[in-house]
């Protein structure tokens, strides 16, 4: 009996160790085919236009690089792959110039399994900049490529996406784009005012978003709802209509940081701050911009006027003596209001003293892509959640979840609404704990983020 066999094909590329091939071959007219498998290590470079200290990257890169890196990319232990991580950031040059504490950063990266570089982060003038981080980091990628030949570009958002199109169509071993989409640009910036719509630079950036929806080879979008705009093919069949991956990552939190979030901490922040028998709102990130300060203000004020006992509980980092001064006008004094920033690590035990959170954000087009990470932070607490609809999938978390109130209007009578229907829910015994299941279900970076991100890698990396 004859076999005759097909040609090797290589299913996965070329990593570290070696490679997978799959074999075709007929046996009695019938084609075969098998998977052999070799020593093979798949590797990535994540590009990222942040800082590497920055709070986005610690809470929304790195926990999922790890997670890579930890049980590498497959569905059983037959098709696990380990997966060797490269790391490109943009410093700002005020920390770029702090070249020592670079050095321990990088020893510590690299003790993780993460091979971290950098270039530095131009700011001015904008559209020149970015212009010049563009082309500095399309040599670097390609340098990079050259040295350790990875098998994926994961490109966080549109800038990194470019630098990671543009350097490969330089390279003769061309690695896949993952292009992590994230917002809705160029959107967002006619939506914040920045840019015209009928202006050069949107139009610019309109083409580029085209072409890179044209070029990269798989998405990861924040929400369904972006998906639905984007990608709608991909609802039912997981890939867009040319056939290439998609798939819905929102912005996950590492339950681990919240499992000190309990009933025993709740009661020892509460006791020490003097805040027992108070009714304590949360807020956690910035003022102005996309956030909504004055109409936050507003529903704070309408807070105090139902319930005298409101106490007001404030994380944010920036502008923290003009936020507290624009509170005591609304009559809160200091025994009312906690303003201050603290570390990422100390923010569950501040929020857990909580009994519930707002968020309040520009519902405009581009947010329809937006995944508020402060909203999975509330939920991981136990707090329900005062938001306006249009932001992301929101609406139907809140509606489907029971686990708080969506504002219909910007109006003393919305917002006491709002009020009337968190008052109900915190009435209920098991509305924390229902809260917590539902960040578990839909925000877990073990359950959820780090699951998505293999199977998409999976997906990337063989063949169909």
């Amino acid at each position: 009996m004859a076999i005759f066999c097909g040609m090797p094909q290589r299913a996965f590329g070329t990593g570290r160790q070696g490679s997978d091939i799959l074999l075709r071959f007929h046996l009695g007219g019938l084609e075969r085919r098998v998977e052999v498998r070799t020593s093979y290590m798949a590797k990535t470079l994540y590009i990222c236009y942040f800082g590497v200290r920055e709070p986005l990257v610690q809470t929304q890169v790195l926990p999922y690089l790890r997670e890579l890196m930890k049980v590498g990319i497959g569905e059983d232990a037959g098709s696990i792959l380990p997966m060797d991580v490269s790391l490109l950031t943009f410093e700002p040059f005020r920390e770029a110039e702090n070249l020592a504490e670079f050095a321990v950063l990088r020893e510590k990266l690299a003790a993780e399994g993460i091979a971290w570089e950098w270039l530095p982060y131009h700011k001015w003038p904008s559209a020149a900049a970015t212009a010049w981080d563009i082309l500095r980091g399309t040599i670097r990628v390609w340098r990079m490529h050259r040295r350790s030949v990875f098998d994926v570009f994961h490109c966080r958002v549109h800038v990194p996406a470019l630098i990671g199109n543009l350097a490969r169509k330089f390279l003769l071993n061309k690695p896949k784009v993952l292009f992590d989409v994230r917002g809705l640009f160029p959107e967002e910036y006619t939506d914040a005012g920045i840019w015209p719509r009928d202006g050069i630079l949107f139009k610019i950036a309109k083409k580029i978003d085209k072409w890179l929806m044209r070029k990269s080879d798989g998405f990861v979008v924040l929400t369904d709802n972006a998906r639905h705009l984007l990608f709608p093919e991909s609802i039912v069949t997981g890939r867009d209509a040319f056939g290439r991956p998609v798939v819905t990552i929102p912005c996950c939190v590492d339950q681990k940081r919240f499992e000190g979030a309990n009933d025993r901490t709740r009661s020892e922040v509460r006791e020490a701050m003097g805040i027992n028998g108070r009714n304590v709102a949360a807020y956690l990130g910035s003022f102005g911009g996309w956030y909504m300060s004055d109409e936050m203000y507003d529903f704070f004020e309408v807070a105090r006027k139902l319930d005298k006992s409101t106490f007001l509980l404030i994380l944010t980092q920036r502008n923290k003596e003009v936020v507290a001064s624009r509170i005591k006008e609304l009559g809160f004094d200091d025994r009312d209001v906690f303003v201050e920033g603290v570390e990422p690590n100390e923010v569950p035990r501040y929020l857990v003293a909580a009994d519930y959170a707002v968020s309040f954000i520009l519902p405009c087009y581009s947010k329809r892509g937006s995944s508020p990470t402060k909203v999975a932070e509330y939920l991981a607490c136990g707090l329900p959640v005062v938001s306006n609809r249009g932001i992301g999938d929101i609406d139907e978390l809140i509606e489907a979840d029971s686990v708080g109130a969506l504002l219909e209007r910007f109006d003393d009578s919305s917002y006491e609404l709002a009020l009337q229907q968190i008052e109900s829910l915190i009435s209920d015994p098991g509305h924390r704990e229902r809260c917590v299941a539902s960040a578990l279900e839909r925000f877990d970076l073990v359950k959820v983020g780090g699951p998505r991100y293999r199977e998409i890698y999976r997906k990337l990396l063989t063949r169909s």
